[in-house]
């Protein structure tokens, strides 16, 4: 079964660029980002305050008007994220630099550590805004995945996300 990358949404002057792992078998059927039901990322975007209502994952393309943008570290779809080899991330940060430096986001919000430490090469890891970015200037906020597959409490991960209101 081949499976479709879905569509980057990006634009100049994003506030937050949003950076997942990659798409999921069901984002890649309807070439929506976060299209999984089990995915929590709109609600969390909404419960966090960052959007107005709690968006339905074809709406995804709608976010570029609220200032965000949505991307992947990798662009191939699969069922989970362990499916992915080094050789692809390396590729997919590459490529994510490039994106970031051509867009300049105020700020890129990476959706998992794991994204984040792909990208950067960085073991430890705290949440919210990261030291020294990878490209000067622009800020790295690292916020859990919104997989349903994470253990954290959803108000402790709204939480987080609610840091990024600082770029609004």
């Amino acid at each position: 079964m081949h499976l479709e990358p879905i569509p980057d949404h990006l634009q100049e002057n994003l506030k937050i660029l949003f950076v997942g792992f990659n798409p999921s078998i069901r984002s890649s059927e309807t070439g929506f980002h976060y299209a999984n039901p089990n995915n929590r990322f709109w609600k969390i975007l909404y419960e966090a305050g960052l959007t107005p209502r709690k968006f339905a994952p074809e709406e995804n393309r709608k976010l570029l008007s609220l200032g965000y943008g949505l991307t992947n570290i990798v662009a191939r779809p699969t069922k989970e994220a362990a499916e992915i080899s080094k050789a692809e991330y390396a590729e997919g940060a590459a490529l994510l630099q490039q994106k970031i430096k051509k867009y300049q986001p105020k700020a890129v919000c990476f959706v998992g550590k794991g994204v984040y430490q792909e990208y950067s090469k960085k073991r430890s890891i705290s949440w919210g805004v990261q030291e020294n970015s990878v490209i000067p200037g622009i800020v790295e906020y690292v916020a859990p995945s919104s997989s349903g597959l994470v253990r954290m409490k959803q108000e402790e991960i709204v939480e987080i996300y609610k840091g990024l209101k600082e770029f609004n």
